[in-house]
């Protein structure tokens, strides 16, 4: 197996992301990064830092040249970052040292990276927007469409009450809702150029330090912070601490179809399942599972990346590079987990059957409580409790249901009404519905 199963050959059409793996390429970051040194020499150039024509120069050039990124690794290596050895074979490439000279002025590697880092971020943040928008798409529609189908409610993987599959939906989107709405806030986080020098300070661009910052933030259209933030990876940990929760809540949706898909309960179909080496009869549900792995690979990752906020003074290599191995991994595990959940929802299809089967196995003990309740205009809160309670013992003990001992026990026609799924039901429908206008407000 690799070393990551995201850059797999033989695991790249369970894990890989075509379009989130190429913004994390060699080539993606090194494209990048010149992209930034043309558009800082372009704004040094029209603040006269650096000479108008040699700007024009460097700027042009960063989109015609091509460097080889295999050729950087030996010294990056040696170096620990790869833009001394970026710089030098661009100025190579140029072949005009008269210009070439004014390249990478006053910047250091980490205002160059983290930049280049916030234009990927940028294309990666979009793909994640798009692709939640038709996740949360797919469940109004189930939600919608399913607002009143009753199935069982369980805790603790125990039948509960009833409950509708619309509601059931809609508690999978809740939290997406919520962490699109996030969407801004981790924007405005992580989407910032990087543009302070050595220690933080500006001191190589004198008084037009500011001035410069906000330029090159204009040219390459992202946003700038007033003090540097080379040590402060809040941002950083910020977007992974989103992906990590909209992970979590994919894998939740994914947990639930697996056990509302499983032999011998039904309630949910699943086309497009795996099949066994051994097993002929078998049709894995490899969708939601891979949702659930995924999860687990971010929140792992995620750790990591949260542990790599903790910047030593005013610039760590440790901290540094331990957020790059990391963030990738979080970025490719989400955009994974969203493509996987739209592909998923679009195969699934309950089964109203077998929910109503889920519901009642011919012994109405799921209506314990509402019979309960019902109750209480006769007897007090504990009484009914203890009365129903010994009631259900006696027909798990002795066979029957929960009806027919109740009217037997109470002769109250009335009691009657309660034993049916859609009679207890509750907000559930409201519920699946108000979700729904969430999503298409």
């Amino acid at each position: 197996m690799a070393v990551t199963p995201f850059d797999s050959g033989l695991y790249r059409d369970l894990f890989h992301d075509p379009e989130i793996g190429s913004l994390f390429s060699d080539s993606a970051e090194l494209r990048a990064m010149m992209l930034v040194e043309g558009a800082l020499a372009k704004a040094q150039g029209g603040l006269g830092i650096i000479p108008e024509l040699s700007a024009a120069f460097i700027e042009r050039s960063t989109r015609e040249i091509q460097i080889d990124p295999g050729g950087l690794a030996a010294e990056t290596g040696q170096n620990g970052i790869p833009v001394p050895a970026l710089v030098k074979a661009m100025r190579k490439a140029m072949e005009a040292p008269e210009h070439a000279q004014f390249l990478h002025w006053g910047a250091t590697t980490q205002d160059i990276m983290d930049t280049a880092l916030a234009l990927r971020l940028r294309q990666v943040l979009a793909l994640f927007e798009k692709r939640l928008d038709a996740v949360l798409a797919q469940l109004a529609d189930l939600a919608q469409a399913h607002a009143a189908l009753p199935m069982a409610g369980r805790t603790w993987m125990q039948v509960a009450t009833p409950t509708s599959f619309g509601a059931v939906v809609a508690s999978w989107g809740l939290p997406l809702v919520d962490l699109r709405g996030g969407l801004d806030s981790v924007r405005a986080g992580c989407l910032n150029v990087s543009l302070s020098g050595a220690a933080g300070t500006g001191a190589a661009y004198g008084p037009q330090a500011a001035e410069l910052r906000a330029a090159l933030a204009a040219e390459l259209r992202l946003g700038q912070r007033p003090v540097s933030w080379h040590s402060a990876r809040h941002g950083m940990a910020g977007l992974s601490a989103w992906a990590t929760q909209v992970s979590a809540s994919l894998a939740k949706m994914g947990e639930d179809i697996l056990l509302m898909s499983q032999s011998g309960v039904g309630e949910l179909r699943l086309g497009g399942g795996g099949s066994s080496s051994t097993m002929p009869q078998k049709q894995n549900p490899v969708l939601p599972s891979l949702l659930g792995a995924l999860a687990r690979g971010v929140i792992g990752a995620n750790t990591t990346l949260q542990g790599a906020a903790i910047h030593r003074q005013q610039r760590d290599a440790a901290a540094w590079m331990s957020e790059w191995m990391a963030l990738g991994q979080v970025c490719m595990g989400l955009g994974r987990g969203l493509a996987v959940a739209e592909q998923m929802l679009g195969t699934i299809a309950p089964d109203a059957e077998a929910m109503l089967a889920g519901i009642d196995d011919g012994r109405g003990l799921i209506y314990a409580e509402a019979l309960q309740f019902a109750l209480t205009d006769r007897m007090s809160r504990p009484d009914a409790q203890a009365a129903v309670k010994a009631l259900c013992l006696s027909v798990i003990a002795d066979g029957g249901n929960l009806r027919d001992a109740a009217l037997a026990k109470w002769e109250d026609p009335g009691l009657a009404a309660l034993f049916t799924p859609q009679a207890q039901l509750g907000l559930a429908p409201a519920d699946a519905r108000a979700f729904v206008a969430m999503v298409r407000a």
